[in-house]
């Protein structure tokens, strides 16, 4: 299983669109309607697609995976008791699959035969999402809720967040112990430590500079540079997460602490925490569909 995208609705796309194209450095795939798709070099068909909306939600996150594991999905979520629907997919790439509501609201979007598309060159284009965090009211019972309805695995705990993975990549997700429920950020994954630094001077030429970072994490040890979008969410840039193997041992908080005064293992840069929390706060979570039967 990989992830693949996300999917948001607010106002103004096609000013969010523009920054992600003209300054983040991202790739116009298309647009449907009022919903504008962007992708990065990669092989998917677009990594962000942004729906015209007079709110800020975010519409579902998805995930591609083979058949077999779709019909693990649809029984392990059943027996979850979650609300799910069956769904074809209308984006770029089709697919068809399932669409989950965890219990704090969170949308996760399984699709099987989605297309993929030639990979296209660009040293500062994004390859793909590496991870997208939400904030959580409970995040240790939604590690525990996603491992027994998703197959998901538990990588780190930290006093701070729940890492979870759904392959060999450190995390693709993770659930931020924020206390509320929403977006926390969308993480981009660059070509290399050079493609960030870039990045970096790339939004410093538009008078943007970064939220926190650069830097490098503990959990995942991958570099990382957020930023605040000017359409509302945090961004990252990221690079060379860890990959681990299936006999990983997840940490525990007492195993990722830092000297006084760091938050990372670097401690290089300062932490807009105020700015962050507001921003990590506007994205909040909206089903639009009714529960169905997953054999349907």
């Amino acid at each position: 299983m990989k992830l693949r995208s996300i999917e948001l609705a607010l106002p103004g796309a096609a000013e969010a669109a523009a920054f992600l194209t003209d300054i983040w450095g991202m790739a116009p795939a298309g647009q449907m309607g009022a919903i504008h798709y962007l992708r990065g070099s990669g092989r998917y068909p677009y990594l962000v697609a942004l729906a015209e909306s007079a709110d800020s939600y975010v519409r579902s996150t998805t995930f591609v995976c083979t058949a077999q594991r779709l019909e693990q999905l649809k029984r392990s979520v059943t027996a979850a008791g979650l609300p799910a629907t069956p769904t074809v997919s209308n984006d770029p790439g089709g697919g068809h699959g399932i669409i989950v509501e965890l219990a704090e609201g969170e949308l996760l979007r399984f699709l099987v035969d989605a297309r993929e598309v030639a990979p296209i060159e660009g040293h500062d284009l994004p390859v793909r999402l590496t991870h997208v965090v939400f904030n959580s009211a409970d995040a240790e019972a939604t590690g525990h809720l996603v491992e027994d309805a998703l197959g998901f695995r538990v990588s780190d705990r930290t006093r701070g967040m729940v890492f979870v993975r759904c392959n060999d990549s450190h995390h693709s997700t993770a659930f931020a112990r924020a206390g509320f429920a929403s977006l926390n950020h969308v993480a981009f994954e660059m070509e290399d430590m050079d493609a960030v630094m870039r990045g970096i001077g790339r939004l410093r030429d538009s008078d943007m500079v970064p939220a926190w970072g650069p830097g490098r994490h503990g959990p995942g040890a991958n570099v990382f540079a957020y930023f605040i979008a000017p359409f509302g969410p945090v961004i990252e840039f990221s690079t060379a997460v860890n990959k681990v193997p299936d006999d990983y041992q997840a940490g525990a908080p007492e195993d990722w602490t830092w000297p006084e005064g760091r938050i990372d293992q670097w401690g290089m840069s300062d932490k807009d925490f105020a700015g962050l929390r507001a921003a990590e706060e506007k994205f909040r979570h909206r089903r639009d569909w009714a529960a169905a039967p997953l054999d349907a």
